[in-house]
């Protein structure tokens, strides 16, 4: 909901959703939007719409582009007894700027103006929007107070984003941070609209560019909770392990490291239509990216100073501050003193570099814009992390001979007979297994690895099982990784009992190994060395899983030692066949002992019944 200050859209977002977006004490005071307000407006099986309420007053004009990132659809808000003012007017360049060609005109407070005089202010307003990108679309007139137009507004607004491409959650998550705050019991949370990919309850996130790890501890869309956010959807994020002070607005958070973070973007700009101070050489700007607003300084190859409006410009801004950014983003430009908007575009490269003035700096640009075939090949598998040749071609539009040619270059990897991957997403995909294990060895200090089921499974929330399976088999080929049965762990991880109950554990193991054959019943002895209960099955896995202790059955076990003992003494003891009998003459234990002893023995593989004979393997 854009437009001028006080042409009515804070209250036609109300009639049209029975929400009041100023929520601030000073909005209610002074009657206008600082900071960005949402409010949902309509939900089905297809769909779900929120409106986004901007400031319209100039000093809030960054509030503003935060708000319009990220949009689908704006509704321009015009009062019928003032028509087009400046913020209209710039509120105009800066969805043209941000690539936003979706939207519907409401003339508001149409209850100021006579019939008569209706069709007049309509005809000045349409006037004023030739040669915008709002010449052609949609116009409703209101009224929020009464009523009138409220409700072909909203069916003209749902019926419009039915009708467009929806959003592809395909890609890695990204979501540009704008508020920050703490909720009491459950820390800290942010809110953003989901640029692209998804995000489900439980995901391992980044903030950026600051690096942050954090996970996704709970997820509200349209202020319902939900399990996942989607592309294009407003939602709300508890982050577990960080604090509020660590985040700020601007930020990104995403799933992936593959956007970039970096401080030199080289870009196409277009400029406004009318310029009223010349633009120069490294002249400091405002840059508005996402939610991000840095300082910088614009940098010309090809001139000293603007002083006309032209066609697109290639350059470059080299900023203050990190941001986090991929080709294809779309930003404003704004003079910092006297404050103006000045211009916008998007990002050609988000990794540019300093280059030497001059022309030959303009046609590489030219050339990066376009984008060569690798850079396109690129793209397409940094979004889709795993293709295929025809998928390349869908995705591309490049010929099969100049995919696969390209394809055999160091960049790319085949992941199998038919897939390929990056070797950046390779390596991602690998870190964030390894942060996984990780994290699972933290938690289960005393088991020998993560089940590898289990890890397919949650990786595959957000990578291809076959990626995973690549990355998986190319580790513990390298040893990044290692294997046992269906267990998987890190390289530099080995079991272990927690400090705080190794004497106890210990204690444990000295009694069992001092009773030899004649043990009581094992819980008997987690009882003796003070072992609380809800550690008795990790440190059982433990014990069998080392080797420390060996069950004979679900009530005794033998230490190790004396296990592996007993077997070699039967075994130098006794022929190749060998009855109960003989065995308890060797060993001199009781069936209490001797039976389970024996059934172990076979259920290892050590030996073999045969009616009442045991056989050596």
């Amino acid at each position: 909901m854009a437009g001028h200050i006080d042409h009515g859209k804070t209250t036609l977002t109300k009639a049209l959703t029975n929400v009041d977006t100023d929520r601030l004490k000073e909005e209610k005071e002074r009657q206008i939007s600082i900071e960005l307000g949402f409010a949902p407006l309509h939900e089905d099986e297809e769909i779900q719409i929120s409106v986004v309420d901007v400031p319209g007053h100039e000093r809030f004009i960054r509030q503003m582009i935060a708000g319009v990132a990220g949009i689908d659809l704006v509704i321009l808000a015009v009062a019928a007894d003032e028509g087009v003012m400046p913020q209209t007017r710039e509120h105009l360049e800066i969805l043209d700027f941000l690539g936003i060609r979706n939207g519907i005109v409401a003339i508001t407070k149409i209850d100021r103006v006579d019939d008569e005089f209706t069709g007049l202010v309509k005809e000045e307003i349409l006037e004023e929007l030739k040669g915008t990108i709002f010449e052609n679309v949609p116009f409703v007139l209101t009224d929020s107070l009464s009523g009138i137009g409220i409700e072909e507004l909203k069916q003209l607004i749902i019926h419009t984003l039915k009708e467009q491409d929806t959003r592809d959650a395909k890609g890695a998550f990204r979501l540009p941070i704008d508020q920050v705050f703490t909720v009491r019991g459950q820390g800290t949370v942010v809110r953003g609209t989901v640029y692209e990919g998804k995000v489900e309850e439980g995901q391992l996130l980044k903030i950026m560019p600051k690096g942050i790890e954090t996970r996704a501890r709970q997820l509200q869309v349209h202020h319902q909770p939900a399990e996942a956010a989607f592309a294009g959807q407003r939602a709300a994020i508890n982050l577990s392990g960080v604090s509020k002070e660590d985040i700020e607005r601007g930020g990104v958070l995403v799933s992936s490291e593959h956007f970039s973070v970096t401080k030199i973007i080289d870009v196409a700009v277009r400029m406004v239509g009318e310029l009223e101070h010349i633009i120069k050489q490294r002249m400091p700007i405002k840059c508005h990216i996402g939610t991000a607003e840095v300082m910088g300084r614009i940098v010309f190859f090809d001139r000293n100073e603007l002083s006309v409006t032209e066609s697109e410009i290639l350059c470059q801004l080299r900023l203050d501050e990190e941001i986090v950014s991929k080709r294809g983003d779309r930003f404003i430009l704004r003079r910092p003193s006297p404050q103006e908007t000045i211009g916008g575009g998007w990002v050609i490269d988000p990794n540019g570099e300093k280059y030497r003035f001059g022309q030959k700096t303009i046609e590489a640009l030219s050339r990066k814009k376009e984008g060569s075939p690798k850079d396109r090949i690129k793209a397409a598998l940094t979004e889709d992390k795993t293709l295929s040749v025809p998928e390349i071609i869908t995705k591309t539009s490049l010929d099969e001979l100049t995919i696969n040619k390209l394809l055999k270059e160091e960049d790319f990897l085949s992941i199998n007979s038919k897939d390929f991957t990056l070797l950046g997403i390779k390596e991602v995909t690998e870190e964030e297994i390894y942060d996984r294990l990780k994290e699972f060895h933290l938690e289960n200090p005393m088991k020998q690895g993560i089940n590898k089921a289990e890890l397919l499974q949650a990786m595959q929330k957000n990578y291809p099982k076959t990626l995973v399976e690549f990355v998986l088999n190319t580790g513990i080929e390298e040893g990044t990784f290692l294997r046992k049965d269906q267990f998987l762990r890190n390289k530099d991880f080995y079991p272990h009992i927690p400090k705080s109950w190794q004497k106890r554990t210990e204690n444990l193991l000295a009694q069992l190994k001092k009773d030899e054959y004649k043990v009581k019943q094992f819980d008997e002895y987690y009882s003796a060395a003070g072992i609380p209960e809800n550690l008795k099955g990790d440190l059982k896995r433990f014990f069998e899983d080392q080797e420390l202790a060996v069950p004979l059955d679900g009530q005794y076990y033998w230490h190790g030692d004396h296990f592996r003992g007993a077997v070699e003494v039967l075994k130098k003891s006794t022929a190749a066949e060998f009855e109960v009998g003989d065995a308890k003459e060797v060993l001199g234990l009781s069936r209490k002992y001797m039976i389970p002893f024996l059934e172990k023995l076979d259920s290892l593989g050590i030996t073999r019944r045969a009616e009442n004979k045991r056989i050596w393997i």
